[in-house]
């Protein structure tokens, strides 16, 4: 089996930073990931750890396009978004 290969298994202890802005998001288990039905990998799926809790409403979340991935390292996962390019959802 190739080094290169990485199951989600042994990822979700890894933490994803966005190098854009210096922000982390928890790691890859506290979030999730959009497969398309030819089974590429479209966005990450991040809780919005910035907003406060809300009586009112869900969990706010922010998609990351995958080309906005840069590296998946070790440990971490990279990313590289700037603030435009996320998009902010309410579940």
């Amino acid at each position: 089996m190739s080094d290169n290969i990485k199951y989600y298994s042994e990822m979700e202890r890894y933490e994803i930073i966005n190098i854009n802005d210096g922000e982390k998001y928890n790691y890859l288990s506290n979030n999730d990931i959009v497969i398309d039905e030819q089974g590429n990998l479209k966005f990450l799926i991040l809780n919005n750890t910035k907003t406060r809790f809300s009586l009112f409403g869900g969990n706010e979340f922010i998609e990351v396009p995958w080309e906005c991935i840069k590296k998946i390292g070790s440990r971490t996962i990279i990313l590289d978004a700037e603030e435009n390019s996320l998009k902010k959802t309410r579940v």
